[in-house]
């Protein structure tokens, strides 16, 4: 199959983009590449990874998972070679762990500052 595109960006609506950008900055070292009022972007996320964008969005309503009220659209699914560690830093960064937690304990929910439901799980490839 012939490839027609790579994924160079994922961008989430958000009320202040410097914000959230901050908070996903302090938890994934990825260096500020865009820095605006309206748009910010880390990049990339991961080494060979894709950039994390945020844009502001007038009126923006945080996702109401897991009630479809107000849809996530789409989460992040991050990993760490040290889950209960990574839990602590996110709570001391902002995050809040979610009251739904399905997955029978191979993830963990987050919600980001802006509401975003984020998953946190066991690297499956830890750093050698």
């Amino acid at each position: 199959m012939t490839v027609v595109a790579r994924v160079g960006s994922v961008t989430l609506d958000c009320a202040d983009p410097r914000g959230l950008a901050d908070f996903y900055q302090a938890v994934t070292g990825a260096t500020r590449e865009y820095d605006g009022d309206d748009y910010a972007t880390l990049g990339p996320v991961s080494p060979g990874g894709i950039n994390l964008s945020f844009q502001r969005v007038p009126g923006h309503r945080p996702p109401t998972w897991p009630d479809s009220g107000v849809p996530q659209q789409f989460h992040l699914d991050l990993y760490a070679a040290d889950p209960v560690k990574a839990e602590e830093r996110l709570l001391e960064l902002g995050a809040t762990r979610a009251g739904h937690q399905p997955g029978e304990g191979r993830w963990t929910v987050f919600l980001d500052p802006a509401g975003h439901p984020f998953c946190l799980a066991r690297d499956p490839e830890p750093a050698a």
